[in-house]
């Protein structure tokens, strides 16, 4: 599957993004609020490439690296399916040097372009460390609904972290801009669960 929009395209990782996505993914601003990193080794970089197929298959993760001009400049997708429910989790975290570039905004709108048009979602949620008020902000200013926060949500290296929880319905994103974003989606996919 391949998501293009104006400036940006969105398609799974190859061992051959390795490189790039251990250049992005080792600097610690970068991973400062991630459960990860940063990468210390290129391995790791290929390891997360190479575990992504399987999660695709078993229909728990749609992750993408985020393109401009050909150049890996983030990653992004969906996660935490519920088939049923019709709703899957967000994620997106892009190279410092492309924060402010207005990259996190059309990323996101081809991935709810995705999830709601070729998906069939009916919401989709964002999880933020409450201490990033950068990521929240960026995620209120796309339409996205902050709900609240999770206590003890995930554990980081071994200590409970609590989580913001924003959200995004269908008809709500029908109403913002980002649903106005050209958007053009080669292939496709289905979940097995």
């Amino acid at each position: 599957m391949v998501v293009r929009g104006s400036a940006y395209s969105l398609r799974y990782l190859t061992q051959d993004d390795a490189p790039a996505l251990f250049q992005l993914g080792s600097d610690p601003d970068v991973t400062r609020f991630f459960s990860w990193g940063p990468y210390r080794e290129q391995a790791e970089a290929e390891a997360f490439i190479a575990s992504l197929g399987e999660q695709r298959e078993r229909g728990e993760r749609l992750e993408f690296g985020i393109f401009r001009n050909g150049r890996l400049i983030g990653i992004t997708g969906l996660s935490d399916f519920s088939q049923r429910d019709r709703r899957a989790v967000i994620g997106t975290w892009l190279g410092r040097s492309h924060w402010g570039s207005g990259a996190n905004r059309e990323s996101k709108a081809l991935v709810l372009a995705m999830a709601f048009r070729a998906l069939g979602l009916n919401r989709v949620t964002a999880l933020a460390s409450p201490q990033n008020v950068r990521s929240i902000a960026a995620l209120q200013r796309l339409g996205f609904v902050h709900e609240g926060v999770l206590r003890g949500w995930h554990i980081h290296a071994g200590t409970p972290r609590d989580v913001a929880v924003l959200r995004i319905l269908r008809d709500e994103w029908e109403r913002t801009p980002l649903a106005e974003v050209p958007v053009e989606i080669e292939g496709s996919y289905s979940q097995r669960k």
